[in-house]
């Protein structure tokens, strides 16, 4: 068991958490005045720009299953007594739409760990004090060569290093922007089974609870936190109605 979480562990760092470490500390060096709350934004927007076509597939699902959903009620209620019957029905569809049901699953999947990654850097990262153990050669030496110290006050007034309410505020309502817009209300259904009252149970608690819990974990720990989801969720909307509005004059 052990060697198991030490292996993951070692992975964990060694293809996620410590290559995003050094791009933050990289892109920090880089800037003229080494404003950590600069960094952190710019850096996040790289990384969402790095992830943007695995968005970009995420959202051509969405758009699709929307379309064949009508098709889908049908179905539902025609074999509604049947379910193996109905699963076949419903995988045909997908398959004469060009739709894998499960792609945004596995996207999720995949950039689980790149989120975690980033997540722990702000939250655990060190910051203002860089670890230099952590840093790869070059990255040593890009850091090593900027005179001026990481400067822990965003934009010159606020500390990215303690909570900020002003900060934390803003990525509770960034966030449940962003939600309103990524994740669709499931329309309430005539006879509800408990598959379909989990799922609606689910969809309030992550439109409404989460926004709430980001406010909450944004209020208890740094503002550099925060700055990566408010930063987080500018992208991910800009993303989202570029995408919708691109994607549904192709499909």
């Amino acid at each position: 068991m052990y060697a198991i979480i030490f292996f993951m562990s070692y992975i964990f760092h060694t293809f996620f958490y410590n290559p995003l470490y050094n791009g933050l500390i990289l892109v920090l060096s880089w800037l003229p005045s080494p404003d950590i709350g600069i960094a952190v934004i710019l850096f996040t927007f790289l990384v969402k720009l790095v992830l943007f076509p695995l968005s970009k597939k995420a959202v051509q699902t969405q758009l699709r299953l929307r379309e064949v959903e009508p098709q889908l009620k049908v179905m539902k209620e025609k074999y509604k007594d049947n379910r193996e019957k109905q699963a076949t029905e419903m995988l045909a569809l997908y398959k004469r739409n060009g739709i894998n049901p499960f792609s945004g699953i596995f996207l999720a999947l995949i950039q689980l760990p790149i989120v975690l990654a980033l997540y722990y850097i702000f939250l655990n990262g060190g910051l203002p004090v860089v670890d230099v153990s952590l840093l790869y050669s070059f990255v040593k030496e890009v850091f090593t060569a900027v005179s001026v110290p990481p400067n822990i006050h965003f934009l010159g007034f606020l500390d990215v290093s303690r909570p900020q309410i002003i900060l934390a505020i803003l990525a509770g309502i960034g966030q449940f922007i962003q939600i309103q817009l990524s994740i669709p209300k499931i329309a309430k259904v005539e006879k509800p089974t408990f598959k379909d009252d989990l799922a609606q149970n689910m969809n309030t608690s992550v439109r409404y609870v989460l926004p709430v819990f980001i406010l909450i974990i944004s209020l208890t720990l740094s503002g550099a936190v925060a700055l990566y989801f408010i930063a987080g969720s500018i992208f991910t909307i800009g993303q989202e109605l570029y995408l919708k509005k691109s994607l549904k004059k192709v499909l």
